[in-house]
Parts: structure tokens; C-alpha cells; sequence
């Protein structure tokens, strides 16, 4: 469905040529070309998004699944995508709907109306429509009607996102959505450059932006062996969310498994994954989780003040909560985060 796209411009009153403004990465597009996101095209000087209205997924997940930990736990979230990205990260998982536009010059999916999406998250028993899979901010106007309409029911709205988007853009997603899982994949500018074909700056603005806006902040990396899995490396992004966002930001340390581009690798040893967790409890974070591990007993939420257990979690389910009204039912210690009532 062909949908005139936001947040952009002309470069000047005679020039055909717009600047999108969605994204860090501002693409100048010429008439009849794309962004970098491959789903955004200049047609005689109007950008239009060449994705709205139509899904490449649609499934009800555990909101776990995310990952949020410290969002609406045990709930159940309507996930859905677009075809698209604005990163070309060379370990993604959903590599076949996320680079689709780039690599086969298409961009399928199923018709699906912002009203419907939130229809079937309430039928479903969602507590929330998640926009995920692919990165959201390259479908943000979908995003957001459907963040509407959601609302609208009495759902919640999250994000799964590379956090590249603008600040232009953040600022019209606050209000709408309530919770978002940024993945800063490093803590190196070069990573970002060779790896994903971005940079490190704007990630780091977004994420302090986000937690200024009053949007609920989880923050994942993946552990690449050989890539990002140095000690110092991993010590600085924990300092820096202890730092930069506070020791309460819940920090998801990822396993990598093979994958796209990078079958070669093989997937993060479990020591490997547990020295990442230590490293950020060392550091003064209160919440660290281990993802992508079965079996870890990093998966739960522990009081930072006594030690209790808070939500007890083995994979994507909870087994069992004991947090009362988002305190610790045996000091009383607040628990950040987002809790349903």
C-alpha cells in the first residue's frame, strides 16, 4: 500500500531530491531511488513508504521473548514486522524478511490494517503489540497508527530496535510507545561501521533520549565470539548504562549463534556468556540476564537489596513472581520497571 512517508523534506523548492528524516542515517534519495533502508522511495520529489499496511509476520510471543524482562512479565505480546531494515548486520537472525527488500527487490507481506492489528492483539489476549522481527523505525508510520489504535483497546506498545532512529523521531513515539529493547551491539564505532554499515554515536544518544522521554528502557547486546567479547570491551558497556542510564537499566547479554553472513563463527560458549554477566553485577548493575542460553540460572529477577528472588523465569515463561506492586515483598525495595496492575 503506497502511504506518503513522515518526517521528511525537500533539500530546496527546485531540487527533486529529499532528505529522510526517520532514520541517523538521513538519506539524500534522488527521484526514483531508495533509502538505505530499501523501503522508502523518492517518486517526483515525495517520499512514500512502500511498506505500510502489510505484515511479513504476524505471532502472539511471550513478552520475554522480546527480550523484556521487566515489562508487563508473563504477559503475551502481537508481534509484528514489515519487510525491511536500515542496518545490514552480517549475524542477523531474520536475515530473510529483514534484508528482503536489499537482496531480492522485494518487499512482501499481508495486508493488514492498523484497526486489525489491534483487533486481533485483543482477541488474542495480548496485553501488547510489539514491533519487532525487522527494525520498526523503517515502518514507523504503521508503527505508530497501530500504537494508536492499540491504545486506543487499552494495549501496550513496544519496540525492538537497533536504536537508530531520529530524534525527530522519538519525540513522536513518546506517549505511544510505552517500553522498547535497544541492542547496542558493541562499544566500538568500527564495529558498528563494518558490521551493521551504521555508527555508534546516534545509538548512544538515543538511549539516554528514550529514558528523558519516560519510555521504558531494556538494553541487549549479542556476544560475538572474537568480535565483542573482550573483558574490556564488555566492562565498558556496562560502565557506560551504569553511567549514562543507571544501575537499574536491565542489560540482556545475548548468545550469537551462526548465522547470514558469518556461518563461520561459532556459537558464544556459555563461559563466555556467564564472564559478561559477572562483569556487569562487578560493574553495579542490578538486573543482568543471560538470553539464548536454555537451562541458565541467569533468567530471574533478584531483589539488588536482599537477595530475594523476584520473578522466576526458565526460558520465556515465568514460573513465579514475588514482587507486590513492583517491591520486593520481603524488604520492600522498589523494582524498576513496568508492571501490570
Amino acid at each position: 500500500m503506497l502511504h506518503e512517508a513522515m518526517l521528511w523534506s525537500r533539500l530546496s523548492p527546485d531540487d527533486p531530491r529529499v532528505r529522510c528524516n526517520l532514520c541517523a542515517h538521513r538519506c539524500v534519495i534522488p527521484p526514483g531511488k531508495l533509502g538505505a533502508c530499501n523501503v522508502r522511495e523518492n517518486r517526483d520529489g515525495t517520499l512514500y513508504t512502500l511498506v505500510y499496511g502489510s505484515t511479513i509476520a504476524q505471532h502472539v510471543d511471550p513478552i520475554e521473548k522480546k527480550p523484556l524482562f521487566h515489562f508487563q512479565p508473563g504477559s503475551r505480546a502481537f508481534s509484528i514486522a514489515t519487510p525491511g531494515c536500515n542496518f545490514r548486520c552480517e549475524f542477523c537472525q531474520n536475515y530473510e524478511i529483514s534484508q528482503m527488500p536489499r537482496e531480492h527487490d522485494i518487499a512482501g507481506g499481508t495486508p493488514a490494517t492498523p484497526e486489525q492489528i489491534a483487533a486481533a492483539a485483543r482477541r488474542a489476549g495480548c496485553a501488547s503489540v510489539a514491533y519487532t522481527y525487522t527494525e520498526p523505525t523503517i515502518f514507523a508510520e504503521y508503527a505508530l497508527d497501530t500504537a494508536r489504535q492499540a491504545h486506543a483497546l487499552g494495549l501496550k506498545n513496544v519496540f525492538v530496535s537497533n536504536g537508530y532512529m531520529t530524534g525527530e523521531l522519538l519525540d513522536q513515539m513518546a506517549g505511544l510507545i510505552d517500553g522498547i529493547n535497544v541492542d547496542l551491539k558493541a562499544g566500538r564505532g568500527e564495529f558498528y561501521h563494518k558490521i551493521s554499515g551504521a555508527s555508534l554515536e546516534p545509538v548512544l544518544a538515543n538511549l539516554k533520549a528514550i529514558q528523558r522521554l519516560g519510555i521504558w528502557l531494556e538494553v541487549t547486546t549479542l556476544v560475538i565470539p572474537g568480535l565483542n567479547d573482550g573483558d574490556e570491551e564488555l566492562r565498558w558497556v556496562a560502565t557506560y548504562l551504569r553511567d549514562e542510564l543507571g544501575p537499574d537499566v536491565p542489560w540482556h547479554i545475548s548468545r550469537f549463534y551462526p548465522n547470514y553472513c558469518m556461518n563461520d563463527v561459532l556459537p558464544t560458549p556459555a563461559s563466555t556468556l556467564e564472564r559478561a554477566w559477572q562483569i556487569g553485577l562487578d560493574t553495579g548493575l542490578h538486573y543482568v540476564y543471560v538470553g539464548n542460553l536454555p537451562g541458565n540460572q541467569t533468567e530471574s529477577t533478584v531483589c539488588p537489596h536482599c537477595g530475594r528472588t523476584l520473578i522466576s523465569r526458565v526460558g520465556y515463561q515465568v514460573r513465579r513472581t514475588a514482587l507486590h506492586d513492583g517491591a520486593c515483598d520481603a524488604c520492600g525495595t522498589r523494582i524498576a520497571g513496568f508492571w501490570m496492575n
